[in-house]
């Protein structure tokens, strides 16, 4: 972020020597849709200001630079904003460039690396099944994978995976989280099976789920699963922007109802400004005979699949089976061919 001329032709220069792309905010404004998600940023010392002014919340990796003469004033400023370094130029460009190059380069885990976001069109449409389907389905792949529950009144996906008496933490035990958040000790904390590890909400009293917290759950994940799956709410606070700001893909679930697509509508209006790739997954059955192709015309977005209704899967469900799990009916083939596409693996049929 900066306006600087010739700070940004330098920072250019040290973005190429590391083999990173970057994106050019000229103010906070501009900044503040990939403030939280972006794994780096950099502010330069003529927005150092704008930024406090601006009141930008805080979040882990970021850097104060400057040229040399520059930043001597700017000390007690790096320290109200939050900056993790202050980087003075011409001295720190190897520095910049290491960091550069760490964005790059995929982390110790290599793998797809890919986030998925899911929400309902309206209540009770089938999201939260959705997104425990995906992920049981990518951690049979033998993907690491995370799958976060981002909606404090959805009741927890640990019971949606019947996983409810597992031990390990939950949300309230990591809502003041707001710097780089160690992978590998998350993935130990939190409730896992095999390859799937799952950050859901407990059934205390409700909390808020501050941005930062989400930002950094959000930077392990990238850090230390191949997979990420986040169960997104309808009304979106700023963790949930944050959220899909990281997706690469996002699902919204809709009845074939006329009434949950006119809700739908709302929550795409919503949503869309925050995440580019957003398609529609129509869920059966459709009491007026809707098609799924009007549904997804009249929200304007790709139509991803259908959903026929499956009894077994809601009997399933009350007795603490895992959605997908195994591997069997509509939802599991859905969740294989959505997996497949976003990763590239071939995951077989079910047996």
């Amino acid at each position: 972020m900066t306006s600087d001329g010739d700070l940004l032709d330098e920072l250019l220069r040290l973005a190429a020597a590391g083999g990173t792309e970057v994106e050019l905010a000229a103010d906070p404004v501009a900044a503040r849709a990939r403030w939280l998600p972006a794994p780096l940023v950099l502010v330069g010392c003529d927005q150092a200001e704008a930024c406090l002014r601006a009141r930008l919340p805080r979040r882990p990796r970021m850097v104060l630079v400057g040229r040399s003469g520059q930043l001597d004033p700017r000390w007690e400023v790096a320290e109200l904003i939050g900056a993790e370094h202050v980087a003075t130029l011409p001295a720190a460009e190897p520095w910049l460039v290491d960091r550069f190059t760490e964005c790059g380069q995929p982390g110790p885990h290599a793998g797809p690396g890919r986030t998925v976001a899911v929400l309902g069109g309206r209540g009770g449409a089938g999201a939260s099944v959705l997104a425990g389907g995906l992920a049981v389905t990518a951690a049979r792949a033998r993907l690491r994978t995370l799958l976060v529950d981002a909606d404090p009144l959805g009741g927890g996906l640990d019971l949606v995976l019947g996983w409810e008496e597992l031990d390990g933490l939950r949300w309230p035990a990591l809502t003041a989280a707001d710097g780089r958040v160690d992978a590998p000790a998350l993935v130990r904390a939190l409730p896992s099976r095999g390859d799937l590890v799952v950050l859901s909400w407990d059934r205390g009293d409700l909390l808020p789920l501050p941005a930062q917290a989400m930002a950094a759950t959000v930077d392990a994940a990238r850090r230390g699963r191949d997979f990420v799956v986040i169960d997104v709410p309808r009304q979106l606070d700023e963790a949930a922007v944050v959220a899909l700001q990281a997706a690469d893909q996002a699902y919204v679930v809709v009845p074939a109802e006329l009434r949950a697509t006119a809700a739908a509508a709302r929550v795409v209006a919503a949503a869309a400004p925050h995440c580019a790739a957003m398609q529609v997954i129509v869920r059966g059955p459709a009491p007026g005979r809707l098609k799924a192709t009007e549904v997804a015309r009249a929200l304007g977005l790709p139509l991803a699949g259908t959903l026929r209704p499956e009894p077994a899967l809601c009997r399933g469900l009350e007795r603490g089976e895992a959605p997908a799990g195994a591997g069997r009916g509509p939802l599991a083939a859905l969740c294989r061919r959505i997996v497949t596409e976003l990763t590239g693996l071939p995951l077989p049929g079910a047996a």
